[in-house]
């Protein structure tokens, strides 16, 4: 199993959620985080005042797959979420050693 982690724009939001539940996609996780990557931020002007965003707002969205959808989600990700602009975020895939759902107390892929 693989957890896939996903950092992309705000308003990309409903069309990566919208593709993965087409995918069979049912549970994720969303989080509203800030941070920078090569952008290292931008200049903003506010009621005439100049100053300096670090961290850019961002959504991060977390998946749990099991290594037969891997790819499959990864490539719904990115395709939903480019822009073809700077900023378009990042997916990051990780081990994921087990998953247990507190309900049932069932373990593995099928509790994914």
């Amino acid at each position: 199993m693989r957890m896939v982690v996903a950092v992309i724009k705000h308003f990309k939001l409903d069309e990566v959620k919208d593709a993965l539940t087409s995918a069979g996609i049912y549970g994720m996780t969303v989080t509203e985080v800030k941070g920078f990557g090569r952008q290292k931020g931008h200049i903003e002007v506010y009621r005439g005042s100049t100053y300096e965003v670090r961290f850019l707002p961002k959504i991060k969205i977390e998946v749990a797959v099991t290594d037969e959808k891997l790819e499959e989600i990864v490539g719904i990700i990115q395709k939903a979420a480019y822009t073809g602009e700077i900023g378009d975020g990042k997916i990051f895939v990780y081990d994921l050693k087990d998953v247990i759902r507190i309900r049932t107390g069932e373990r593995g892929e099928g509790a994914v």
